[in-house]
């Protein structure tokens, strides 16, 4: 599946008004499920002083608080929190094309109204090159400013237009085509810069035809409005990237070279294209801490820019274990009780204005109390909203914990932790100075086993009410299989809402079941160990049409490598070429090759000993019918699904099943794995490719798009020799550049492991990114960042340093890769990587372009040296270096790794070291 490390784009949302006005709301409601989504939280700024008198009144009426005077010199503890949470966007992609005088000067335009750093990746198709790949365009249509890529492409950056449309600035770049060139189309995708995104039509290139006799092949566009006679419709672009077909103009039938008559027919046209964009939003909470001089109270008040219905969940406690306890009354308006554990208060409404408004004197009375401590905010002039809440606490408690809740299924917290606010003791000094401790697991109000406890326990009661005696007797085998059905309807959704909260994984407990399993026991998620995973196939495989045939010449060479597992493309008839967008599944005659093809090919791969995966797509599949309104979403073959086994969310597809357990795949049906009859089938399926086929384990494609728990069913029902699914996501950062901790972004990938129940592995993307970074100027290979390579605890900071048998790790493959270079590893510098990962602990996967190329012989001389000491996918590390300019590791004690220019050499002591191989910034040495 084609997947692209998104980096979230920043907007600035600032809170810069020095006058405000408290608008009082009604408590909206909101449910009692706490999903901590850890943020990343930059530096603080904070000061304390001692605690001095601080004349404020808070009542719990739903009114405003009534602040009087404060006094900067009285503020005991004061702290601003930056906050990060992202935000989609959408926009529009839109194709113009117009024409001039007669059937001349015709001009294409392609646009985005989303802000932001655009390229025009683009190419054209010449009548007679049928099947051909695509042409740069002639000279003449090429805009200034355009960069060539090899011989086939040109990119062109998107340029501000002077047109502001509704409001919203467009990017557009200008093509002028050249009518006398015989050119058939003009093809194209668009590229986000800043986030290293493509955008293209129905998850292949957007084809913009230029004569009439152009086969409709779903990527046109313009056709329904006047280009030409070309039949069909058009569904709205992905979001996300998908696999693009090449790019063949299929033209059926070429009407000559220079034919005047090609131009003539072109009519204008304008369309725009749907796209959401991920942003990341910047705001920020601030907190005052003071202690009023006649009751002795503490008063504590907290701002924040966020806007909509905030909920602050807090508590307070005693002792520096940080228990949260309930604190006695008074609350403040609008609070409610938490599973007797917490306190959840709706924050209340301000609004920041001009500092030349007029205020009410309820705005005067507030603007004097908060006055000098926002006085950093009052440089902008324009309005803002954001919310607040004031709190009164007896004294005895030594600190005020929180944590603050935007939408249904999205909180903000420090650094991964609670915010933490120290309270005055008696002495008035600070109880502590440092916000964002780490919440203990004693923690009541908001552990997983005190979170999960009600939920549980009605599951719990539900199962065995199903399952009395007096049930059986007095419910029909009709009614219960439908409360079975209900049960698993409702499983798939709470998946679906609770699968970013709560981390399910402890790295602690999985690092001690790591070393207490054998190195050679044989699961699904593992192998033996000791597998090297070969990628047997690129993105360019299926263009010749005996793939299998192809490969089947390499396998000695591929075995002589020291490879035990090899993966095959999709074996699947296919909407695309490529195979990701199966369509009848049973029918295994593919762009690869046919069925008996793939079985010799696998024949042959086993009797040198070497095991099998195939590249299943279980997320999606392509229909061939339409519906009763015209949508796609009725399949043939022997699987004819209709449409309940389409997710029900999904506006393009119309389906009517359930609501998706995972992340939608916009280009195709995406299928509901929560009904029975679907499951059943694909298991049936998956075992008739075991045995007809002779596969040995699967490559799980998108497997971001449902739930890790029908994963471990297929698998129990398949039981492969070794399974690897492909979660895809972005990676974190901050400004444009990679975060050092990367921590959230491996946690989806645990969590999704672990939802597996640990049967399949996972591709280590973490690994990979921070091998190298997305965009050039900051890749941290060429930059001379190797202190990246060790997490905060020392150890490596991907899947591999979390969970190491199940990670997977690679440099490349063919999205990454081949000649679609979506996210491509640095140059030159990638035998850094495979130096990385083949003496690492894990599950190495090369790539086929590299091993059949002038990197072969490093790549075999380290795969040698793995199989040599016997490096398995739970070996130890230990990091031995991590600077600017190199990193060393010792690996099981029996391998030395030194990774960059920088000087390094193994530690002397009663091992004594000999050099094994080395290469251009790296060398590995044997322990003797």
């Amino acid at each position: 599946m084609s997947a692209v490390a998104v980096e979230p784009l920043r907007y600035p949302c600032r809170r810069d008004h020095t006058k405000f006005i408290s608008i009082s709301r009604k408590t909206k409601a909101f449910t009692t499920n706490y999903t901590p989504v850890p943020l990343s939280i930059g530096a603080s700024h904070c000061s304390f002083r001692p605690a001095r008198a601080l004349p404020i009144r808070a009542t719990s009426v739903d009114t405003a608080a009534v602040v009087e005077t404060l006094q900067s010199d009285d503020v005991f503890f004061k702290e601003t929190f930056p906050l990060e949470h992202t935000q989609k966007v959408e926009g529009k992609i839109s194709v113009r094309l117009d024409g001039g005088k007669g059937q001349e000067n015709w001009q294409l335009t392609v646009g985005c109204n989303i802000p932001g750093k655009w390229v025009l990746h683009w190419g054209v198709n010449y009548v007679k090159d049928v099947g051909s790949e695509w042409d740069q365009p002639p000279a003449e249509m090429i805009p200034v400013g355009s960069i060539p890529i090899k011989d086939y492409a040109i990119e062109t950056p998107l340029k501000k237009s002077a047109t502001v449309v509704e409001g919203n600035v467009n990017y557009e770049v200008k093509i002028d085509i050249c009518t006398n060139k015989d050119i058939a189309a003009i093809n194209f995708v668009l590229k986000d810069v800043e986030t290293g995104a493509w955008y293209q039509h129905r998850g292949r290139d957007f084809k913009v035809a230029l004569i009439d006799n152009l086969r409709e092949d779903g990527r046109i566009v313009g056709a329904k409005k006047g280009l030409g006679v070309w039949p069909g419709t058009f569904g709205q672009l992905s979001s996300i990237f998908l696999k693009s077909e090449g790019a063949h103009p299929e033209v059926e039938e070429s009407s000559g070279s220079g034919d005047p008559n090609l131009a003539k027919r072109l009519e204008g046209f304008f369309e725009e294209h749907s796209i959401v964009r991920e942003v990341l939003i910047n705001n920020s909470v601030s907190v005052v801490v003071q202690k009023c001089p006649k009751t002795s109270k503490n008063l504590l008040h907290i701002e924040t820019d966020l806007t909509g219905d905030i909920v602050i969940h807090w508590g307070v406690c005693k002792g520096d274990a940080k228990k949260w306890e309930i604190p006695a009354e008074p609350y403040p308006a609008e609070t409610t009780v938490f599973k007797k554990k917490a306190l959840r208060t709706v924050m209340k409404i301000f609004l920041w204005i001009d500092k030349s408004a007029t205020m009410d004197s309820h705005g005067v009375g507030l603007w004097k109390g908060i006055m000098k401590f926002w006085v950093d905010f009052s440089k902008k002039k324009e309005s803002v909203q954001g919310g607040w809440s004031s709190f009164t606490l007896d004294e005895g408690y030594k600190g005020f914990v929180f944590v603050l809740k935007i939408n249904e299924n999205t909180w903000l917290n420090c650094m991964g932790n609670d915010f933490y606010v120290p309270l005055p003791n008696p002495s008035g000094l600070p109880a502590q100075s440092i916000s964002g401790q780490r919440q203990e697991e004693t923690n009541q109000a908001v552990s997983p086993d005190a979170y999960t406890d009600g939920i549980v326990k009605e599951i719990r009661n539900l199962v065995s009410n199903i399952s009395s005696e007096k049930s059986r007797k007095t419910k029909t085998k009709a009614a219960q299989e439908s409360i079975l059905q209900e049960i698993e309807k409702l499983a798939a959704e709470a998946y679906s809402i609770f699968r970013t909260s709560i981390p399910t994984f402890s790295e602690e407990a999985v690092v001690e079941s790591e070393a207490l399993k054998p190195a050679a026991q044989i699961t699904s998620g593992t192998g033996s160990g000791f597998e090297i995973l070969c990628q047997g196939f690129n993105w360019e495989s299926q263009k010749s049409g005996r793939w299998y045939m192809e490969l089947k010449e390499k396998i000695a060479e591929i075995s002589s490598l020291g490879f035990t597992v090899v993966w095959l493309p999709p074996p699947t008839d296919s909407v695309s070429p490529e195979g990701y967008m199966p369509r009848d599944l049973y029918n295994l005659n593919s762009r690869y090759g046919n069925t008996d093809e793939l079985k010799l090919l696998v024949k042959r791969f086993h009797e040198v000993g070497i095991k099998v995966l195939g590249d299943v797509v279980l997320n999606h599949r392509c229909a061939q019918y339409k519906n009763q309104n015209g949508v796609w979403n009725i399949f043939g073959g022997l699987l004819n699904w209709d449409d309940r086994a389409v997710v029900a969310d999904d506006p393009h597809f119309q389906g009517r099943g359930n609501k998706s357990s995972g992340d939608n795949f916009h280009a195709a049906p995406n299928i509901d794995h929560s009904q029975e009859f679907v499951r059943k089938d694909l298991k049936e399926w998956l075992l008739w490719l075991r045995k007809e086929i002779g596969y040995d384990g699967w490559r799980l494609d998108f497997v971001r798009g449902f739930w890790g728990g029908y994963v471990k069913d297929y698998l129990d029902a398949t039981e492969p020799y070794f399974a690897v699914g492909e979660y895809w996501d972005s990676l974190s950062y901050t400004y444009g550049e990679m975060d050092h901790n990367q921590d959230a972004h491996r946690q989806r990938i645990i969590d999704w492991i672990n939802a597996t129940s640990g049967t399949a592995g996972a591709f280590d993307v973490t690994t990979k990114g921070i091998l190298h970074a997305i965009k050039s100027p900051l890749k941290a290979l060429e930059r001379c960042e190797y202190w990246r390579l060790s997490d905060q605890k020392g150890k490596p900071p991907g899947v591999v340093g979390w969970w190491p048998s199940r990670a997977v790790t690679f440099i490349e493959n063919h999205d990454t890769g081949s000649t679609q270079g979506h996210w491509r590893f640095p140059g030159g510098k990638e035998m850094q990587g495979y130096a990385y990962i083949l003496t690492h602990p894990g599950t190495p996967a090369v790539f086929y372009d590299h091993i059949f190329s002038h990197l072969r012989s490093e790549i075999s001389a380290l795969i040698s040296v793995r199989n040599r000491n016997k490096i398995h996918c739970r070996s130890k590390v230990k990091i031995t270096k991590a600077e600017r300019d190199v990193y060393a590791a010792v690996i099981g004690e029996k391998v030395a790794v030194k990774i960059g220019p920088g000087y390094y050499e193994p530690p002397s002591g009663p091992q004594s070291w000999s050099l094994a191989t080395e290469g251009k910034d790296y060398k590995v040495w044997e322990a003797s």
